[in-house]
């Protein structure tokens, strides 16, 4: 009779868990929260956490652009220094080359403009040079003064002397360069002569010498003469008759 009917019915092993089973239930659900909470693998091992290696690379983001920013002053600065290099200290160092007259050059604007404009663009000495080389074989050449003289004949100085004479006297002032550029040829100096026979007495025809009766004119047209002017067939008689009538006629 001590058994009652409770001990004896048969136990229902699904109705409530044991205390092993909760247990080792708790034990399988415990890795999977601790997983959630650990470092991801892809985190390098000195960042604690993704928000550290997003702050490091706005660091290193920052650091490189400005270091972006240095590399291209520098180089600037270099290629400016380069470009510049082999010009003077200042535009009045450059030296005039040795065909250019330098006290004639001292007041020339178009110089001191061509010295600014290479130091501006940082030409060398030989490229300042060879620009103004390069303008004067552009330029007409000037004449060659012996040899317009030596057309004029033996008393060539005495020709010229005396359309200098006659240029001073009628001739205004501010006109003068514009003679002188007349005369560094021997057709100039003729264009003068021409001039005084015309207003020697009022008179063109009476500018001839009466002693000799040639006039200037006459002897302008004896010099086209080849026994004039062509040295093989110089004829010195000839030379000296031309010569002696200019003398006469001019003093």
């Amino acid at each position: 009779m001590s058994e009652s009917l409770l001990s004896a019915a048969p136990q229902d092993t699904t109705a409530a868990p044991q205390n092993s089973q909760i247990t080792d239930a708790v034990t399988q659900a415990a890795p999977q929260q601790t997983n959630s909470s650990q470092r991801p693998e892809w985190l390098p091992e000195k960042y604690k956490s993704p928000e550290d290696l997003a702050k490091a690379y706005k660091e290193l983001e920052g650091k490189l652009g400005s270091r972006e920013e240095d590399i291209r002053s520098k180089l600037q600065e270099e290629l400016i220094a380069e470009a510049y290099k082999d010009r003077p200290a200042s535009a009045g160092e450059y030296q005039l080359p040795d065909f250019v007259v330098e006290e004639e050059a001292v007041n020339n604007e178009l110089l001191s403009w061509w010295a600014e404009h290479a130091f501006e663009n940082g030409y060398s000495q030989d490229e300042f040079a060879k620009g103004i080389e390069i303008y004067m074989n552009s330029m007409p050449a000037p004449p060659d003064l012996a040899v317009e003289a030596k057309k004029l004949g033996d008393n060539s100085n005495q020709r010229i002397e005396a359309a200098s004479a006659f240029a001073m006297k009628f001739f205004p002032q501010e006109t003068l360069p514009a003679i002188e550029r007349l005369c560094e040829s021997a057709e100039g100096i003729i264009a003068l002569e021409v001039m005084m026979d015309a207003m020697k007495d009022g008179n063109f025809t009476q500018a001839a010498n009466p002693a000799s009766g040639v006039s200037a004119a006459d002897l302008r047209e004896m010099m086209k003469d080849e026994r004039y002017w062509n040295p093989s067939k110089r004829d010195n008689d000839f030379i000296k008759k031309v010569d002696a009538g200019f003398k006469k006629i001019y003093g």
